[in-house]
């Protein structure tokens, strides 16, 4: 469910035109719905209403400040990977002993700003870190809360680059190590065992691997409990997926059901970190029309917007839908939507069946609200676009353009080569 729907043939954000958006900050831009976003949120939140729980936004999704002061307002915490995002979460003013520290490589420094920060706790994915946790958190005379990340080894039945619950990737502990490593935590006057973690991928749909995930973790949590150990937080990640073509993922209250028939029993504080599934259909990229080119029997819709500025297509193979702004009956052509970039991975879409457009028309990419804006870069020195947030019938630049004099405002030239 989205707010992007078209009024009078014209696409709107909400009760905004997207064409009087592009009239003021230009193509490329990403326009995100705040009702989309509530909506969202609440939905997700309300399902789990009968069990103990936190919802901490994932961060990486979409990390405007816009969006995580939005999501402050609802009541939302953060899951966050960095201390970049840490320092985000913060400045849209959500509530530290709201934040959960994931992440396989965090630093020594970004652990000691989040022990100053006073967060609620680490998801600790090695025994390497977990030593690094205890010293840092002695040498600051803290106690540092922790939960141990495990891997499952579940398949999430997802693209390869987002399974995270594998034991061939990099995430987590193997169930193997877990018990030993909280028996040896529990003893040490500078760790602080509250949680058990785990987070098996991004956009499944299904909730068969999040009941796997959820089993595994049980059995775990009530050894602990048996030996003495007893938990607060249960944190079962994220990665609900949307629909981007004809996916056909569960609602969230089908996989609420789901997670609270398997965890009610042991009465402990959900964390949820959904993020793309509270941003990612709320989020659009509008791009225009450079030129129109045929090869032979190919034909190429060149537009403003590349790889730089939304790279799953690139990168994954990923499908986005993609709209005339301005409704478009047209008989269709099958197409490639291509981007500036020098690579010939620059595509938005491949063969793709769309009405026939001509050279300065506006396309909206659909479901861009997360894993968008945030994958950007710079490259072929191109300045990242703005960011707008649309809440009923006005809009706000939650980011504005970037200059190519941004682009090098780091830079020097060394003395001997000016």
């Amino acid at each position: 469910m989205h707010h992007f729907t078209y009024h009078r043939g014209e696409l709107y954000c909400e009760e905004v035109p997207i064409k009087k958006i592009v009239q003021e900050v230009g193509t490329p831009v990403y326009i995100y719905s705040s009702a989309t976003i509530k909506r969202h949120f609440k939905v997700f939140d309300e399902s789990f209403k009968d069990i103990p729980h936190l919802v901490c936004y994932s961060v990486k999704a979409n990390s405007n400040l816009g969006v995580l002061a939005l999501l402050r307002s609802l009541g939302a915490g953060a899951d966050i990977v960095s201390a970049g995002e840490l320092k985000r979460a913060l400045k849209a003013g959500i509530d530290p002993k709201k934040i959960v520290f994931s992440g396989v490589g965090k630093t020594p420094e970004e652990i000691k700003l989040a022990l100053e920060a006073g967060i609620l706790m680490f998801n600790v994915e090695s025994l390497a870190e977990l030593d690094t946790l205890s010293q840092i958190a002695s040498s600051m005379g803290k106690k540092a809360p922790f939960a141990l990340r495990v891997n499952p080894n579940v398949d999430p039945m997802t693209h390869p680059y987002i399974s995270t619950g594998l034991k061939q990737n990099k995430f987590g502990i193997p169930e193997e190590f877990v018990i030993p490593a909280y028996k040896k935590a529990a003893e040490n006057p500078h760790l602080e065992p509250v949680g058990l973690d785990a987070h098996i991928g991004s956009q499944i749909t299904s909730v068969t691997p999040f009941k796997d995930a959820l089993k595994r973790l049980k059995v775990i949590w009530n050894e602990l409990k048996s030996l003495g150990i007893s938990l607060k937080y249960l944190d079962i990640g994220g990665g609900l997926g949307i629909i981007y073509e004809n996916e056909s993922p569960p609602m969230p209250e089908e996989y609420a059901s789901a997670i609270i028939e398997e965890a009610k029993e042991l009465e402990a504080t959900l964390i949820l970190e959904p993020g793309r599934v509270i941003v990612g259909n709320a989020g659009i990229l509008v791009t225009k029309v450079l030129y129109l080119k045929e090869n032979l029997d190919k034909k190429f819709v060149i537009v403003d917007a590349g790889m730089n500025d939304l790279i799953r297509p690139a990168f994954y193979q990923a499908y986005h839908k993609i709209v005339p702004v301005e409704e478009n009956f047209e008989r269709e052509e099958v197409v490639d939507v291509v981007g500036p970039i020098c690579e010939s991975g620059d595509f938005l879409a491949k063969q793709r069946p769309l009405p026939k457009v001509k050279q300065g028309d506006l396309l909206a990419v659909m479901s861009a609200g997360a894993y968008g804006f945030v994958m950007s870069s710079n490259y072929n020195s191109r300045p990242r676009p703005p960011e707008v947030l649309v809440d009923g019938d006005q809009f706000y630049i939650v980011r504005k353009r970037e200059t190519i004099e941004d682009l090098y405002r780091l830079e020097e030239i060394p003395e001997k080569f000016k």
